[in-house]
């Protein structure tokens, strides 16, 4: 009975389970910050690599060729009247879909679409004297969460005798975020992220360097 009643008032070890409690908690919340902040990183990233996609697709030969055919003008250097054209180029399924009064059906380009996605040197990474591409910014991007959207907004220059001058949308989709210590805890590896989109008017519109 006396070992008994001594077992039950022993406290040996008490510290050491006690400290393992307390571990597993500091850990997780460290980490959990970590991954927090790696977040934010991939964020900010993803949003830096919109912004290089939207002006490398404004100097860059249109993924849907088709779009210097769409919204006809009778003025050299004319407007292209709103809603003539809009297409949207999704990279997850390699097609270009028009809607509007002036829209003329043409083949995806792959090679315009790289360009945009990967830069000059159609490699993710970037490479010195190559203009980049969306995935030097934002490396985890694959060409299936890239949409571009060219729209006729009724603008037009006056020294370009025949060219379109649409608004450029790029924008992400199915983009998660990618943790790491956090990736199996309360499903963190399913958070995409927010919508994000940058739009700028296209200007040379081709393929070469100015």
């Amino acid at each position: 009975m006396n070992l008994l009643v001594r077992f039950q008032r022993d406290e040996c070890g008490a510290a050491m389970v006690e400290m393992t409690i307390a571990i597993v908690l500091l850990l997780t919340l460290t980490l959990g910050f970590v991954d927090l902040g790696n977040a934010y990183y991939q964020w900010n990233a993803a949003t830096k690599a919109v912004q290089a996609g939207a002006r490398m697709a404004s100097i860059s030969n249109p993924i849907a060729p088709a779009i210097s055919q769409a919204g006809p003008i009778a003025v050299a250097g004319g407007t292209i009247p709103v809603g003539s054209y809009d297409y949207v180029c999704d990279g997850s399924t390699s097609t270009c879909a028009c809607t509007g009064v002036s829209c003329v059906n043409g083949a995806w380009v792959a090679a315009n679409f790289n360009r945009i996605y990967a830069g000059d040197d159609g490699a993710c990474g970037p490479v010195a004297g190559n203009r980049p591409g969306m995935c030097d910014f934002y490396p985890f991007l694959q060409p299936a969460n890239v949409v571009v959207r060219y729209t006729a907004t009724g603008l037009g220059y006056q020294t370009r005798p025949n060219g379109s001058i649409p608004s450029i949308t790029v924008s992400l989709q199915n983009v998660n975020f990618r943790f790491f210590f956090l990736s199996g805890l309360l499903g963190f590896n399913t958070i995409t992220m927010p919508a994000m989109l940058s739009t700028v008017t296209g200007e040379d519109m081709r393929s070469t360097a100015p």
